[in-house]
Order: C-alpha cells, then structure tokens, then sequence
C-alpha cells in the first residue's frame, strides 16, 4: 500500500530498466497481455513492461528501481493461477521468473535440493529421475516452484507428504526495497530466531520476491498401487475418506470427485469409470506394507457399500489416473464450451466435513448452477468449480438464465442407507451431521404461481442462491472452528 501511495514514474523505470537489462524487457502489447491473467475468469488486467530476470541480483536491481519510483510490481511464473493473482491491478512492472530455471544442487545422502524460482515439479522430478529420489507436492498445473511457494501449494500427495509448507527448508528472498535475505536452512530442526521462511510460505508476492528455494525430497517408494471405487452416496465416500484417515491408515493419495465431475474427466480423459460419486486411492511403501493398507481400506470401503477397487499397478496406468484428476479444472470447463471456471475453495476440521459436503451438495442440486466437486485431502478441503460466461451476470449468451446442462437424476445421496457405518462413525468420533430436513427446498427459479421465471427474475435468484450458498459454508466453517 505504501507503494501505491507514492508518486509513480513508471515511464522512468521503465526507461532504467532498459538499460539494465536490454531486451529482457518487453513494452510489446502481446508480451504484457500475455502476463495480464492466467487461468482465471478475470478480466485481463496488463502491466505496462514485462522484465525477464536471470539471477537473484537482478531481481534485486530491479526492485530498488521499481521501488525508487513508486511502481507496482508482480511476480509471474507460468500463469497457472486461477484466482486473478497475476492481473496487473494498478499497471506496473512483472517478473517474469521462467529463466530462473535452474536446479542449483541435490543432495542424496541429506534428501534436499536448492532450486531457483523458475524450476517447475516437472522439471524437478525429470532432473531426479535417476537419484532414487522425488518431490511429492504436485498441484494440477506444472507450476514453478516459486509460484507454489508463494501461493502455499498442495496437491494430491498432501495426505501422506503433507503441503508445501511442511516441505521448504530455506529461502532467499529480495524484500521490496531490494534487499536480499536468506530464511531457513538445510537443517530439518532449528530453535534460532524467527521462523522467517513460513512468514513468506504464502505470502503470494506481498513481503518479497522468492528467487531460490530448498525443499525437502523423499526416496521413490519400493511399491506402488492406485485403486479406483465407486460409492452409492457422497456420503458414503466422504465418510470412508474420514474413517481412513482417523484409522490411521498411512494412504499416500485419497481423492473424492462427485459424479458430475466423474463424467467430465471420463469425457474429457477418455475413461471408462462409472459417473458415480468416486474415490481414488495410492498406496506406497514396500510391497507387504502396501498389501496391509489396501486389505485395511478394502474393508471400511465394504462397510459403506463401495465397489470392488479397479486397480492401476502399471506406471503408465497411475499416470493417466492421477493425470486425470490433475485435469479436472479443463474437464469441467469442457462441460459448458465458452464459459471460464470459478474455483474456490472450503476447509473445515474433519468432523464437520461430511456435514458441510452434503449440505452443499444439496444446495447445488437444488440450485440452476452446475458445481462440480472434488477433494478433500488432508487439508479437509472440497474445491468446487462455477462455469460462468464472463460478464453475463448469470446470463447465457442469449440473454437466458442458465440451466442445469447435466443430465442425470437427482438423488438424497442415500444417508439413511448406512445406520451401521454412522454408527462405527459416531464409535470413532465423527458426528453424522444434523438431522435431515423433511422435504427439499423448494427449486431457486419455481414461482409460487406456476409461471416461468422472467429472465432478471432468474438472475436475482441465481444471485440470491449464490450468495446463500456462501454464507452457508462461511457459517459452517466459523461455527466449527469456534467449538
């Protein structure tokens, strides 16, 4: 903010750079738009230079002239965010840090690596490929290493290797006014000083620009197995999720997709899974390891009326599967053509998970919008995505509210088809949510007189659901946190 209160002279900054860096800095109106968003429904927003940087003493120059004269700046690394955090919201310069991309050492006997900013997991893995080793943090997108920092990634592995931020052991980061420190160390345990390097660990830009990074690494496990179960219910899925992890069960992946979003990867991965509320497992560790965990799973899977598992043992197999997951966000898209994703996200404490799920999921059949879901992890968390076309305000493109594009039958989910599984829940500590209300909800676009909805009748329910839907979650997620 007290940048932004400054004079800005951006055309002098621009003109200093310049010289720094000579055609590493780009005006061309191509080159900013291609930096004004990422994956995100908002609009493009574009600064005014682009700066390509290629060593943390140049980050550092560059921010001293930025902030020499008052001009905003934003870290980019491959524009894989879909939350508006590239948009150049007030002009500016951006940091493109794709040619910081360089692993700066590994370390196989202390299981470390330094990387720079611009290296991504992919990059990463391919440069592990031979130690024996591997870094298991892996969200959707093959983002950079920085990126993930920043934004405090997670991923698919989060419930055996945990999130980023339990994976970085030290960071050089340049401050605003260009100073360059070092957070951290390659020690697992230290009692000194501040913990500076969670300070930064989701800071998302704000204290500082990350050039290097040290993370932790894990040896390739001796087996591994990927298994893929249908459920009757969402209920019955989340609540196998819960009870495995309260059994202690050291599952390395466990992801839900509902059955909207089971019928968008099949379309758009090319699978044959049945469109039903899904879970997908991995198991890792030494080949009698794997045996017991699966045989452990297999049985709490029994007891809420799963599938037989479909197992992925190949390594080509377990790519496509996870893949699939990792393409979730393109898959949804894929059911409406022309619309951008809203994404967004819920945590709450496990023992409001299935509660806070199922309500939502309730909500959203009774609603016109089409939100498919996918999670939770260790985090506790369901992301959900909104397709919308930009700028329509609950429009479609002929001026329509939108409706529901999915064909199938809307059901209660089945929760008075498990009384014994909630009753081991309920043995184990988890609450089975409140009571189910008698009756459903009444449609967001009925009229009480049996008339068709009017256009901006529609579209001030939509927006009257929506926002009720979010108010709900919000209530719930405080409501829990407080007890």
């Amino acid at each position: 903010m007290a940048t932004l209160l400054k004079t800005t002279d951006t055309q002098s900054a621009i003109e200093e750079l310049g010289a720094l860096l000579g055609d590493r800095l780009s005006t061309s109106p191509a080159v900013c738009e291609h930096h004004a968003t990422g994956e995100t429904y908002h609009a493009p927003r574009p600064p005014d230079a682009v700066v390509f940087p290629e060593t943390t003493e140049e980050v550092a120059e560059i921010v001293r002239i930025c902030a020499a004269h008052g001009v905003p700046m934003i870290p980019y690394g491959v524009g894989t965010s879909v939350e508006g955090n590239v948009c150049a919201l007030e002009g500016g310069v951006t940091l493109d840090m794709g040619r910081m991309n360089q692993v700066l050492r590994v370390s196989q006997e202390d299981l470390d690596v330094t990387v720079q900013a611009g290296v991504t997991r992919k990059q990463l893995n391919t440069h592990l490929r031979d130690t024996g080793l591997f870094f298991p943090i892996d969200p959707g997108a093959d983002a950079t290493l920085g990126g993930m920092t920043a934004t405090r990634a997670s991923g698919t592995n989060a419930v055996r290797y945990g999130t980023l931020k339990e994976n970085v052991l030290g960071l050089t980061v340049v401050l605003p006014d260009g100073q360059i420190i070092k957070t951290g160390g390659r020690a697992r345990k230290s009692a000194a000083g501040y913990d500076l390097t969670r300070l930064f660990v989701g800071s998302e830009g704000t204290l500082g620009v990350m050039t290097e990074i040290t993370l932790k690494l894990y040896g390739i496990p001796e087996a591994i197995s990927a298994a893929v179960c249908s459920f009757p219910s969402l209920e019955a899925a989340v609540n196998t999720v819960i009870l495995t992890i309260q059994s202690g069960i050291p599952i390395a992946r466990v992801e839900l997709l509902d059955d909207i979003q089971m019928d968008a990867c099949n379309k758009f991965s090319k699978l044959d899974y049945a469109p039903k509320d899904t879970l997908f497992f991995e198991f890792h560790g030494t080949e009698r390891g794997v045996a017991e965990q699966v045989e452990q799973v297999r049985e709490i899977v029994q007891e809420f009326g799963g599938s037989d598992f479909r197992w992925s043992t190949k390594p080509e197999e377990r790519n496509a599967l996870w893949q699939a997951r990792h393409d979730v966000y393109y898959a949804c898209l894929a059911l409406q053509p022309g619309k951008k994703g809203w994404a967004t996200d819920v945590c709450v404490p496990i023992s409001r998970l299935a509660e806070c799920l199922i309500e939502t999921k309730e909500e959203l059949d009774a609603s016109p919008l089409l939100a498919p879901i996918v999670g939770p992890r260790r985090r506790r968390q369901f992301p959900r995505l909104l397709p919308h076309r930009p700028g329509r305000s609950g429009r479609d493109g002929r001026g329509q509210a939108p409706q529901r594009t999915h064909d199938r039958p809307r059901t209660r989910h089945g929760r008075d088809q498990h009384g014994r599984a909630r009753h081991r829940l309920r043995q184990a500590g988890v609450p089975g949510g409140r009571a189910r209300r008698r009756g459903r909800r009444p449609h967001a676009h009925a009229q009480a007189d049996g008339r068709s909805p009017q256009p901006d009748e529609s579209r001030e329910s939509g927006r009257r659901l929506t926002a009720g839907l979010c108010s709900r979650l919000w209530r719930a997620s405080n409501a829990s946190f407080k007890e």
